[in-house]
């Protein structure tokens, strides 16, 4: 859903409304967004987030690192 690319890392943001963080982060990697990020040597910071209809909020968010290799 959302790209933000800076000098040395890269946050790849998907956003789930009424799912989970995880479901989020789990669309990052099955879908392959962190893909052409790879190897530019960035940190890739993959962001799952997870707003609720419900409570007008979010209500959950996970991060997982991915460090250059």
């Amino acid at each position: 859903d959302t790209v933000i690319e800076l000098p040395g890392d890269v946050y790849i943001f998907e956003f789930k409304l009424d799912g989970t963080e995880d479901q989020a982060l789990e669309q990052i990697k099955t879908m392959g967004y962190a893909d052409p990020y790879r190897h530019q040597g960035k940190t890739l910071h993959l962001v799952g987030v997870n707003f609720s209809m419900q409570q007008r909020s979010i209500t959950g968010w996970k991060v997982e690192r991915i460090m250059p290799s």
